[in-house]
Parts: C-alpha cells; structure tokens; sequence
C-alpha cells in the first residue's frame, strides 16, 4: 500500500474514533440482504426430484418423445390428479393436459372453484406412447415408480384418478370403471376416487353430467 493511501485510510479510521469512540458498527441487516440475495436458490424436493429422472430411458418410448411431461401444479396441493399418458400436444409442450382434453379439465376444475394452480396433475406414463395407444404393461412398470415418488413428496390429501387405465394402476385392479367410480379407495393411506378421462368426455358428452357430480364430490370430500 502506497503511503498516501495508507495516510487517507489512518485518517478515517481517527476521524471515526473522534466522532464515536473505539467501537464499530456494522449495518448487519444490510449484509444480510446482500448475502441473501447473492445465495444460490436451491431447488424445492421435486423439483430435484425432476432433474434426477427427466432424462430416463427405463422404457423405449424415450426414444420417439418430444419432452418427458414430468408434471404440473402446486407441489403443495391438496388434489392430485393422475392422467394415463401424453398426447400429442402435451408431448410438444412437456406438460400434461394441455390439448382439448385438458381445457376441459380446466372448465370441470373451474365448477368447483380450483384452478391448475390449486392443485397438482401428472400421468402415470412421462413419455407419449406412439399415436396415443395405451401404455403397455411392461412401459407402466418402468415408469409408475417416478408416479409414486411425486406422490410421496407432495402428500396430496386426496387422489383423483382420471380414466380406467390410471384407476387400475394405482389401485392395482382389473375392475371396470363403472365398479371403481362413486366409492372411496385408498392408495397407500391417501384416499382415492375416479372419475372419466376429459377425453372420454369428449368423446360422450353424456358422461359431464356425471363427471361433474364426481368433481362436485371431490370438492366436498377435500372440504
């Protein structure tokens, strides 16, 4: 340090113990705003979670998709819905019900008061299965753990299972839809009710009447 430099510095240091004595004071709540603001932000459990597996090959279909849909939602939502599998626009967008099928659920979300940002929808499948056949036994094994890992973390107080294919893999039954719908199950102690598809109601519009007493259900059941 050149001595003009160290003079200038001398100097402050005597003018501060002239003005305040021998003790210093430090804007702590400052430093803690800057340290704060220049600290990493770390990832929340699932989103790490995603990070781990959206590169997974466990299952052929990661070779023809577009975007592995991990899922969407509040990672603290009370209702979890469980589709079968990405369509095509999903596969493009990497999030799940997005196509018809999904504005439909918005408008059902929407009869009893809830939004995408109230609760959280993932499929049992991450990845598209080809011209949206469903998914094969071999491709659900591979691929409902990442499933069953998403529930675990969000600890949602309710399941709703969308569809024949995502009630019987999470239940683990061959029952029909019409035998699963208008009960309470249970999926490792989280309660659990099924509704239809938004695509089968869209491909019969005589099950909304129905769909929508099953919503109007799922609400008052959360309530």
């Amino acid at each position: 340090m050149d001595p003009h430099s160290r003079e200038k510095i001398e100097g402050f240091f005597q003018w501060y113990s002239d003005l305040y004595g021998n003790s210093y004071f430090v804007d702590r709540e400052k430093i803690d705003r800057k340290r704060t603001r220049n600290e990493p932000i770390h990832p929340s459990p699932l989103e790490q979670f995603k990070e781990e597996i959206e590169n997974c090959t466990r299952c052929p279909l990661h070779k023809t998709r577009t975007n592995f849909v991990f899922g969407v939602g509040n990672e603290r939502a009370a209702i979890l819905f469980v589709g079968e599998a990405p369509g095509k626009y999903e596969d493009l967008q990497g999030e799940p019900f997005v196509g018809q099928a999904g504005q439909l659920l918005d408008k059902m979300l929407d009869h009893i008061h809830l939004n995408r940002s109230d609760v959280y929808i993932a499929n049992i499948l991450k990845s598209r299965p080809p011209n949206n056949r469903d998914p094969l036994p071999a491709e659900v094994e591979q691929c409902i753990p990442h499933l069953h890992r998403q529930i675990e973390i969000i600890k949602p107080k309710l399941l709703v299972a969308l569809g024949r294919i995502a009630a019987q893999n999470l239940l683990e039954t061959d029952q029909p839809l019409s035998r699963l719908r208008g009960k309470i199950w249970n999926y490792k102690e989280t309660p659990l009710v099924v509704t239809y598809h938004p695509a089968a109601i869209l491909r019969d519009t005589s099950l909304q009447v129905v769909a929508l007493e099953d919503f109007r259900f799922i609400s008052k059941h959360v309530k």
